[in-house]
């Protein structure tokens, strides 16, 4: 197994990729330069660019890891809904400490939602597909079901994790690129990274290898679903409010960025790096389309679905044209 993991390690450089992905990246800020100079591209845009694409980048990367160990996570966003929920209710509460335990109220049940969902692929070998479809019905269930069907409102210290700044950068913004570092590392530079990887190639080759593969599939959900939590309190502390449905565009978004990421939708193969500047990249084009009030934002749903088919057709390509390199 060591000289499995070793070699699979070789394999993962900063790949082609990622490199693409940063010249599109500088090739998008001299176009929004070119075209709409200060008025783009100043402190008070880019502070908002990196408060906006925190809560979909966190969740992008757990969905990026699901996908790296061959499934899919489209609960997501309800386990973000349900983990801020769970702490706004909290927040509510008149008593001391209440802050402390709403946050780590949202990680917890992130935690376990996504755990419940890693035990209903890994144990009870249900598509990952269908499992987490379920599982997001579950969860939105159980989030109405605690609000009332309500908004659930907060005010107080909470918001400071949306507002602050630190050295002008906002602070989900810092959040997510820790988050995004940390993954990078324990996905590229770690036992578990490597046993993802290989359990996401074929979970029946990890297996004959020695690799637990439920325990490794259990580990990446619930990885997913800790970060759908900071999501949900960034996106509590954002907005001061949290709602069963809110965000449900965010779904095809996370899929978009971690495709768009270099993710491969089969596992095995993708940098975490690649989603990072992948959020950027959407963030940024999106924003950049607000500066014209003649595109309607009807027009976003298409220009997304459009892209993430332009990309999965580009990235089979690659793939094919890599393997007749090879033959």
């Amino acid at each position: 197994m060591e000289k499995i993991l070793k070699q699979k390690k070789k394999e993962l450089p900063f790949d082609e990729n990622v490199r693409r992905l940063v010249i599109i990246l500088i090739v998008l800020l001299i176009v929004t330069g070119v075209t709409k100079s200060t008025a783009f591209i100043n402190l008070s845009n880019s502070q908002s660019i990196g408060k906006q694409l925190t809560e979909y980048g966190l969740m992008s990367l757990g969905m990026g890891i699901c996908m790296l160990s061959g499934g899919i996570d489209l609960s997501t966003v309800y386990v973000a809904n349900l983990s801020g929920i769970c702490a706004g209710l909290i927040f509510q509460m008149n008593m001391p400490g209440n802050i402390a335990l709403g946050c780590l109220a949202a990680l917890c049940v992130g935690a376990l939602c996504g755990t419940f969902n890693g035990i209903l692929i890994s144990r009870f070998h249900i598509p990952p597909m269908l499992a987490t479809l379920g599982s997001y019905e579950l969860f939105m269930g159980i989030s109405v079901v605690l609000s009332g069907g309500s908004t659930v409102s907060v005010h107080g210290e909470i918001e400071l994790l949306s507002s602050l700044t630190i050295l002008n950068i906002p602070l989900p913004f810092i959040i997510f690129i820790l988050c995004t570092s940390v993954l990078a590392f324990i996905m590229g530079q770690t036992k578990f990274g490597m046993r993802a990887y290989l359990v996401g190639t074929s979970a029946k080759a990890a297996e004959f290898a020695g690799i637990h593969v439920n325990a490794t599939i259990i580990k990446c959900y619930m990885m997913s679903g800790l970060l759908a939590g900071i999501a949900g309190l960034i996106s509590l502390s954002r907005l001061n409010s949290a709602k069963a449905d809110f965000g449900t565009s965010y779904t095809m978004q996370t899929i978009l960025v971690a495709v768009l990421g270099g993710i491969n939708p089969n596992g095995g193969a993708g940098k975490i790096s690649g989603i990072a500047f992948a959020v950027i990249i959407l963030q940024l084009l999106s924003s950049y389309l607000n500066q014209f009030p003649a595109i309607s934002n009807y027009y976003r749903d298409l220009i997304w679905g459009a892209a993430l088919l332009l990309v999965l057709v580009f990235n089979v390509e690659i793939s094919r044209r890599a393997g007749k390199k090879k033959s």
